[in-house]
């Protein structure tokens, strides 16, 4: 009789303990924190490729290496930017030659130009103030570009070149990428450089000097004319005593 009852109560004890082990595992699950998804760093020249039709423009970030500063400043600021992509087209519409005819350091210059240093969505375009200072740049007369908008349009002026925001290419809130319709060309690429300044004048010492060796010879000249003279008038007394004393 006793071993019928153990024979019951063994299935009830199997269920409880599973239970127990059941609930175990749940709480450990449960207090186990879930692995943070990884995400890869933005990467620009990647994008304008899913994108298509910036060929031009990815070979101008690689060459210059403004694509490598644009991913490090993604990664280490809190600001975002915002790049103003010209498709190839756009590229093709300028004067023949006229990308070739640019030095390392105007091709720099003409790409940092197509980047402002903050994130700007579509929508808050009116909120800057003009000229807008982007990264090459705040000089208002010669890296000035000024932006209009109404609604959803977008204009551009930099007093060479109007263009038009063409639409967004992509935007994570951290970079913004719009194409434009026309390459953004800057007044400093057309306006005459000033002239270098004027040399500093020479130094007193050094004036003093000269104005000295200048008028050495005249003072040794009036010198010389000075003991003729004094020669003369001596040699002119003693001729006049001698003729005395031989006159006696």
């Amino acid at each position: 009789m006793m071993i019928t009852k153990m024979k019951k109560k063994h299935p009830l004890l199997s269920l409880s303990l599973l239970l127990t082990l059941l609930c175990y595992t749940t709480t450990v699950s449960a207090q186990t924190p879930a692995p943070a998804p990884s995400s890869s760093p933005t990467d620009i020249i990647r994008i304008l490729k899913k994108a298509g039709g910036f060929t031009t423009l990815i070979r101008l970030l690689t060459t210059t290496q403004v694509s490598t500063q644009i991913n490090a400043q993604l990664l280490n600021s809190n600001n975002g930017l915002t790049l103003f992509a010209p498709n190839d087209n756009s590229f093709q519409s300028l004067k023949p030659g006229f990308l070739n005819s640019l030095n390392d350091q105007q091709k720099n210059e003409l790409i940092q130009f197509h980047v402002l240093p903050t994130f700007v969505s579509i929508s808050n375009f009116d909120t800057l103030s003009n000229p807008v200072r982007t990264q090459a740049g705040d000089d208002p007369d010669r890296l000035a570009l000024n932006i209009t908008s109404s609604g959803n349009q977008v204009n551009l002026t930099t007093g060479v070149v109007n263009a038009t925001v063409g639409g967004s290419v992509y935007s994570d809130h951290q970079l913004a990428i719009y194409q434009v319709d026309k390459v953004l060309l800057p007044r400093d690429f057309f306006v005459p450089k000033p002239p270098p300044p004027a040399p500093a004048p020479a130094k007193a010492k050094a004036s003093s000097a000269k104005t000295s060796s200048a008028d050495g010879p005249a003072s040794a000249d009036t010198h010389s004319s000075a003991i003729s003279f004094k020669l003369k008038m001596w040699v002119s007394l003693a001729v006049a005593v001698a003729a005395g004393v031989f006159s006696l």
